[in-house]
């Protein structure tokens, strides 16, 4: 058997619906029929996707990995079929929080004049690698440890170090402080944890000053993140370019001491896998223009 588009979406729907019974209503065919196309789907692949054991349908390992290049190839079809895209193909640049910080104005704008003929479109994607591996966008910017380590296919370049900053409430303790924090200042208080797609975890303190996991505030976006720290709820952690991109009347920003630079990197997909080209064909432009504003940053601050 050849697999076909059909048993991508089929697969995708059953995973995006938890069960094939919902999945077959929203494809509307019968649960038999899509129970099939599944085993087709796996057998195909050698691979057993879904776990049916469990009360609730539950992806394998070899599922949860195949479900990233499932949606990335439907996503692909899609687009290539899509009469709208006959006309200029934009360039879908995702973000999951703060694009390129202080440096996103000066890159749209180069970008513009530099290459009217393709427009670049920067997403928010509240997902670890903004959107790139399910599809949504065809570069991202990406900070370093936010990329799975199971990712495959994927192709990038360093574009700067970005500092870690605190966010405290503006009418707290910790924002009278003069100079930076540390670690050890903000354990002691309830963090913000953006769950979805934050770079901050627990694991960023040393085990002996650790925050009380019960006590963390957990969120799933970047404004919810602001909002409980402004709501005086609990402090954060986040890069400089947070500081930059999301000022806040209540929220202060302070240098982090001790916590280590983070790397931010722009990310893509080969296209095929393995062939050392990008999906776009301006994919490499972008990283050139992106690193000439960078460039042209440090030089002025000089």
């Amino acid at each position: 058997m050849t697999a076909e588009l059909r048993h991508l979406r089929a697969f995708l729907a059953i995973a995006d619906a938890g069960s094939v019974t919902s999945a077959a209503a929203v494809l509307r065919i019968s649960q038999p029929a899509l129970s099939r196309t599944l085993r087709q789907l796996e057998t195909h692949l050698g691979a057993r996707l879904v776990d049916r054991t469990t009360h609730r349908l539950e992806l394998t390992d070899e599922g949860r990995r195949f479900r990233d290049k499932a949606a990335t190839a439907v996503a692909a079809v899609d687009e290539a079929l899509d009469p709208a895209r006959l006309r200029p193909w934009p360039l879908r640049l995702g973000h999951a929080w703060s694009a390129f910080g202080r440096h996103t104005t000066p890159l749209l704008r180069r970008w513009k004049e530099t290459n009217p003929q393709t427009p670049l479109e920067l997403l928010r994607v509240d997902e670890r690698t903004a959107g790139l591996l399910s599809g949504k966008v065809d570069v991202a910017l990406v900070r370093a440890p936010s990329i799975p380590r199971e990712a495959e296919g994927l192709l990038g370049e360093w574009l700067c170090n970005e500092p870690r900053v605190a966010a405290v409430p503006a009418d707290s303790e910790l924002a009278a402080r003069r100079g930076p924090l540390n670690l050890a200042a903000l354990a002691h208080h309830p963090i913000a944890l953006n769950t979805v797609s934050g770079l901050t975890t627990l694991e960023l303190w040393p085990e002996e000053i650790r925050p009380d996991p019960d006590s963390a505030v957990l969120v799933a976006n970047t404004d919810d993140w602001l909002g409980a720290i402004a709501a005086g709820n609990a402090v954060g952690v986040s890069t400089s370019a947070t500081a930059e991109m999301h000022p806040h009347p209540d929220v202060v920003y302070r240098p982090l001491a001790g916590a280590g630079d983070v790397p931010l990197m722009l990310i893509w997909r080969e296209s095929p896998v393995g062939s050392g080209r990008p999906g776009h064909p301006a994919v490499p432009q972008l990283v050139r223009v992106a690193l000439e504003v960078l460039a042209e940053d440090e030089q002025g601050t000089r």
